[in-house]
């Protein structure tokens, strides 16, 4: 089983009942979530050694990725290169930002430091 293939089994768990079209679409979350955590993990890290945080960081982001698409402001651009998802409205979802704050806290001490700026 890939690791893309561990990620959606986990998500899928978490996500519980899913349509035909929302378990497409969390595959393809699935698979941009890895490659973006993958890309940001410290220098030779891999994801492996950190499998179980890793696991459970990319399902949360891919569950946050499908409940932004459900919102009813909808997604106006998504790309799997790089992960872009952008949101229609600048009211961000509660819960989705919860569940990225709960994957950036379990892979903490697996990333590279990178310089951000949080709105107040």
């Amino acid at each position: 089983m890939t690791l893309t293939e561990e990620v959606f089994e986990q998500a899928a768990l978490l996500a519980g009942t899913l349509t035909e079209t929302q378990t497409e679409l969390l595959k393809l979350l699935c698979a941009a979530a890895v490659s973006a955590l993958s890309a940001r993990l410290k220098e030779g890290l891999t994801p492996e050694r950190c499998k179980e945080s890793f696991l459970a960081a990319a399902s949360l982001n891919a569950l946050a990725g499908l409940n932004c698409a459900e919102t009813e402001s909808g997604i106006q651009e998504f790309r799997a290169g790089d992960l872009t998802v952008k949101q229609g409205s600048t009211r961000q979802d509660t819960a989705a930002r919860d569940l990225r704050q709960q994957a950036e806290a379990l892979m903490g001490p697996y990333l590279k430091d990178r310089f951000s700026l949080m709105g107040v």
